[in-house]
């Protein structure tokens, strides 16, 4: 607009101006307002022709008129306004005024709804990152701060069997690490609208601002002082009321507008089905640990006379259960042993593995034969409900232990489809213990063989599940380990105690898969001591 003029019709140029939008105000050389248009009158009431800019009662005008600006961009009269400055013929100028609060609530509103995802968006990745309890509820107290609030407390009830009284963990802007305590019914009860949160109320949360210092002054950091504002937002879930968020505010902190309040409330249904999954993970997490500890390999009792070890690797899993499984049971001769292989992996092959060892612990009190033991554990198995659908078995092997006048031992077997046991003697050599049978658990007919074997001195039986010898591995192209690589272990590690036996077994058999999936493998070696 640099050398252009006003029209010569003063009348035009008026009736041209007061049709814009923008404010228009004219400067003469010396600085001082020659025109206003409708605009810059209903804007800027304060000019008026022949007003010295640089003095007048528009601050941020008047500063840029004394600095030489060309631009300007304030607040005034509660709107936001954008200034321009052009340059005009016979050295004037004229200031462009536009009102931008709308485009600026837009924008505002815009950058709002950013940070607003860019929030949630944060808290799910965190609240997702961990599935213990202890750590989802730190999660849920840090992130609000500062963002949303100077302090944000989580009371919460603790899962069974801690005391059915309010906990709460708290955060506050320039705390190192979240606090936690107890807080009790009576100062639970004496925060307005929190024993409703924590029964699951689930009405519009709403500021509380008449909070008064001593309702909240168990759980407020020290010297924090009067709240000035405090929204308390229940925490929902699946499975009932995880919690109730609390988010307090300094008296010199705006309070929370709807945004912020409805920002509040989905961080907190965030946190609270966050906290409630965390939960059931440790429910989850506790009960695979019972089954866990129930359905492990025992630790193996003294016999006299005997020396026993067993070795366990579970398929891959998480829980370290499987389907292979051993078992020792004193008896008034000796001692009765078991080792099996139930068909599948996993936890489905680690509850059969269960029953199974359930039984034998119920019928060797009325049986202690081998061959007769297993036949009663057949017909247990197939009596159980829903046996037929599972079309569940086990392969099995069984042996009583007794000691020879020589120290040596009797072993009797009783063979259920299980793998043959290997023999290795002192003098040298590997015997083949071929027992034979059928899988227990498939047939109701199912025929079950019997074979002794003797250990002299020295002498080593080892019992093992098909997982040792099909375990597939190699330096080339994976193979399975099989009878011979085993046999030659034996024959390597003769002489060895049992323990040892195991372990260097187990050793080989770990170096042959080289972090390749196996099957489960147990092993149980018996030796005359």
């Amino acid at each position: 607009m640099t050398g252009v003029a006003l029209p010569a019709d003063d009348r035009l140029a008026r009736e041209l101006l007061d049709g814009l939008a923008e404010a228009v105000v004219t400067i003469d050389p010396g600085g001082v307002v020659t025109l206003v248009n409708a605009m810059a009158a209903e804007l800027l009431p304060e000019l008026a022709p022949g007003v010295g800019l640089s003095g007048c009662r528009v601050p941020a005008l008047a500063r840029a008129a004394r600095d030489n600006a060309d631009t300007f961009e304030a607040e005034h009269r509660g709107r936001r306004l954008r200034g321009l400055r052009r340059e005009l013929a016979g050295d004037r100028c004229a200031w462009y005024v536009r009102d931008v609060t709308e485009e600026q609530a837009r924008t505002d509103a815009l950058l709002a709804e950013r940070s607003r995802t860019a929030f949630l968006a944060r808290a799910g990745s965190r609240l997702g990152l961990s599935l213990h309890r202890e750590q989802t509820l730190r999660t849920a107290v840090t992130l609000p701060v500062p963002y949303l609030a100077d302090v944000a407390l989580v009371v919460h009830r603790p899962p069974p069997p801690a005391e059915d009284e309010p906990h709460w963990i708290r955060y506050a802007t320039g705390d190192t690490a979240p606090v936690a305590g107890v807080a009790g019914w009576p100062a639970a009860e004496s925060v307005p609208g929190l024993v409703e949160a924590l029964d699951g109320d689930v009405t519009e949360p709403s500021p509380w601002l008449d909070a008064e210092l001593a309702d909240l002054a168990e759980v407020l950091p020290a010297g924090f002082g009067r709240p000035g504002t405090v929204l308390i937002s229940p925490m929902p879930s699946a499975g009932g009321p995880a919690g109730a968020l609390i988010l307090a505010r300094h008296p010199d902190r705006a309070g929370f507008d709807q945004r912020e309040i409805a920002l509040a409330r989905e961080f907190a249904g965030r946190a609270g089905a966050a906290l409630a999954a965390a939960e059931l993970y440790g429910e989850q997490t506790h009960l695979a640990r019972v089954l866990q500890n129930s359905l492990l390999p025992p630790k193996l009792p003294r016999l006299t006379g005997m020396t026993l070890a067993g070795g366990y690797r579970a398929a891959g899993d998480s829980l370290r259960i499987g389907g292979d499984f051993y078992d020792l049971f004193p008896t008034p001769a000796g001692g009765l042993f078991a080792l099996g292989d139930v068909c599948g992996k996993g936890v489905g092959a680690a509850v059969l593995t269960g029953r199974v060892r359930q039984s034998l612990q119920t019928l060797r009190l009325v049986e202690q034969r081998p061959r007769e033991l297993m036949e009663l554990l057949n017909r247990a198995l197939l009596d159980a409900p829903g046996a037929a659908a599972r079309a569940q078995f086990t392969t099995l092997l069984l042996g009583t232990l007794s000691r020879e006048p020589d120290g040596g031992l009797l072993v009797r077997l009783a063979g259920g489809g299980h793998p043959a046991p290997l023999v290795v003697r002192a003098r040298g050599g590997i015997d083949v213990v071929r027992v034979g049978g059928m899988p227990v658990g498939a047939l109701t007919a199912a025929r079950f063989a019997g074979a002794d074997v003797r250990l002299a001195p020295g002498d080593l039986l080892l019992a093992y599940t098909d997982g040792v010898t099909e375990a597939r591995g190699g330096p080339t192209e994976p193979a399975m380990f099989g009878e011979d690589r085993l046999r030659q272990a034996l024959v390597s590690g003769a002489g060895l105690p049992p323990a040892a036996l195991v372990d260097r077994v187990l050793q080989l058999v770990d170096e042959w898969l080289d972090g390749q999936p196996h099957d489960d493998i147990a092993m149980l070696a018996v030796a005359a001591s």
